[in-house]
């Protein structure tokens, strides 16, 4: 059973703890609250342990020196001689590593005290720092993020107590949980920029608003788009088209949309004209429902996508990407993607200061290369294919 000053403690630390895996960088505020209730001079939370080719990831909280202000950062310096030290030379050193998952090992558990002084990790690495009592758990889910926790005292202190023990015990499962709500949060997130990239890539403007309508996320495009101004705009931070009639029929697609999201049927995905200045192209739009999840409440959270197509934006097609597609050579590749922006032969041969004989042996070789035999299935061709994202 745990004592009062464990308890005492034990809720505001827990909470800490989930609350850190949103932190950047995570668990910066949980850190020295955990170095205050252990009462060490060092806490350290090694999320992704150095190598020889890795340097690491490696958190670390520091207790004031005496009559010293509360520093700044809650987190040392990651350029700090001890953390850099220990990445760069004494991790192949370190004794204190791989232990048993979820079992909290001191350091004296592994040696006594004059076999740790006579060891090079010491005289080497601790001592300098003036450390020597280490109090530590590693935990995680295996095959996922492990991580090694860390509390260091220095050898004028006592040596950690059986309450330091049980508060970590008790501690160690949260922390555990919170690792891998953390890496699939990661992993999450590493997803959504993959394809956040690829949209941008293929140039399209993406609009993501809340159930109320409001506009809570945009991609670089879009947020170019209202910056022009011209077709599309915020007002009160809802999406909103130049013309009343083109407008209305905006609100009520984005409407419609939500009222079916609220009510858990399909909602039908609008596709509208944009209409903009004199000599510009007019925008595609469609507006569609985002995928929530059966046990979503739909509140606060994405409920609507809205994907716009600028016609007079520049493709991105990559001429490396391409010639390593279809085997072309720069000079074909350059050709290719000029046809494919919708200049003609002529006017390609033009840009290129080549003869329009040569631009016609390059667009046969093309042909040959590509397997058409027009230059409409190549422009196809080319804007279907992975190049964009080249």
């Amino acid at each position: 059973m745990a004592s009062v000053l464990i308890d005492a403690r034990y809720d505001h630390l827990v909470r800490l703890i989930y609350q850190g895996v949103l932190e950047q960088p995570p668990w910066h505020g949980t850190l020295p609250a955990m170095r205050e209730a252990i009462d060490a001079q060092v806490v350290s939370l090694v999320l992704r342990p150095p190598s020889a080719e890795d340097p690491g990831v490696i958190l670390n909280s520091v207790r004031p020196e005496h009559g010293e202000s509360a520093p700044r950062s809650p987190l040392a310096d990651s350029d700090d001689w001890q953390v850099t030290a220990y990445r760069e030379q004494f991790f192949s050193l370190d004794p204190f590593i791989n232990l048993p998952l979820d079992k909290i090992i001191s350091l004296d558990d592994l040696m006594p005290d004059a076999e740790l002084v006579a060891s090079d990790y010491y005289q080497h690495y601790l001592r300098p720092v003036e450390l020597f009592r280490i109090l530590g758990v590693d935990t995680g889910e295996p095959g996922g993020l492990l991580a090694r926790l860390r509390f260091s005292r220095r050898k004028e202190e006592a040596n950690f107590t059986s309450q330091d023990r049980e508060m970590l015990t008790l501690l160690t499962p949260h922390l555990r949980q919170a690792l891998a709500i953390y890496g699939r949060l990661n992993q999450m997130t590493s997803e959504r920029d993959i394809y956040a990239g690829a949209v941008d890539q293929l140039s399209v403007a993406t609009f993501i608003l809340d159930e109320k309508g409001k506009l809570t996320n945009t991609n670089t495009l879009a947020a170019a788009l209202l910056d022009d101004a011209d077709g599309l705009s915020l007002r009160g931070g809802h999406l909103h088209i130049e013309g009343r009639n083109t407008d209305r029929e905006l609100q009520a697609a984005i409407a419609s949309v939500i009222t079916a999201q609220q009510n858990g049927v399909t909602a039908l995905v609008k596709a509208l004209r944009v209409p903009r200045k004199a000599g510009r192209s007019a925008l595609g739009l469609v507006v569609k429902p985002v995928p929530i999840s059966e046990w979503s409440e739909s509140q606060a959270g994405p409920c609507v996508a809205v994907f716009v197509s600028d016609p007079d934006q520049r493709d991105s097609a990559s001429q490396h990407t391409l010639g390593e597609l279809f085997g072309l050579t720069p000079a074909e590749a350059r050709l290719a993607i000029l046809l494919a922006r919708g200049l003609s032969l002529a006017e390609v041969s033009a840009a290129q200061n080549i003869s329009p004989h040569t631009a016609r042996a390059q667009l046969k070789s093309i042909f040959a290369k590509t397997g058409v035999s027009r230059q409409a299935e190549l422009v196809r061709r080319i804007i279907k294919s992975v190049a964009a994202l080249g």
